[in-house]
């Protein structure tokens, strides 16, 4: 582990340096482990970076995450030699609606970052993504700055659904739970039960 970034008490952003090359496509996950006890982390960071970034969620009583929050900086974690995963970004979509809570915007980020890299124009993102508390939007700021340098590709929206909690005060953006409306587009969401394909019977139910 080379950097840990703790955004809450149940939340940290960190950052992995493989000791061996480790190529991936943008929205497929990694297994980690540690003490015999693995489990599988969609990669937030791009393939063009160094490093390998995952955003956390500490289960109460898991099996894995406990033990991983006791690591600092200079601790070491197994890594599987390969991603997997399939979903990833599906280029023969132009416009794309993207719907996250709280750590399910990691492979998000990691598309987004890869198409931004690449110097893409040929794609729209719309990036809705909810959360209880405004301290739980880990790349908030990112996905803001890279909204205004780029509107014509990213339109960002988090929403809280709890403003009126003492850990939102001072919020000015939009509230309530975050939804999933259909357009003419490619739709995924991405949250506690892992990233999938929308389909419009999915919208509607």
């Amino acid at each position: 582990m080379t950097e840990r970034r703790n955004l809450a008490p149940d939340l940290a952003v960190v950052r992995l340096q493989p000791e061996i090359p480790y190529a991936f496509t943008p929205g497929q996950y990694c297994t980690i482990g540690l003490d015999g006890v693995e489990r599988p982390y969609s990669i937030v960071s791009s393939p063009h970076e160094a490093f390998l970034e995952l955003f956390l969620e500490l289960v109460q009583h898991g099996e894995l995450t406990p033990k991983l929050w006791t690591l600092r900086v200079g601790d070491a974690v197994s890594l599987r030699p390969r991603p997997k995963g399939v979903f990833t970004l599906e280029e023969k979509f132009p416009v794309h609606l993207m719907v996250a809570t709280v750590t399910g915007i990691a492979p998000f980020v990691s598309m987004l970052r890869h198409v931004i890299h690449r110097g893409e124009r040929r794609f729209r993102f719309v990036v809705l993504q909810g959360a209880s508390y405004q301290d739980e939007f880990a790349y908030r700021e990112e996905l803001e700055d890279a909204s205004a340098r780029h509107p014509e590709l990213l339109v960002y929206i988090p929403t809280v659904s709890r403003p009126g909690e003492e850990r939102n005060r001072g919020w000015a953006g939009a509230t309530g739970r975050v939804s999933t409306p259909w357009s003419r587009s490619t739709s995924s969401a991405s949250g506690p039960q892992g990233p999938r394909r929308l389909t419009p019977a999915a919208i509607r139910a």
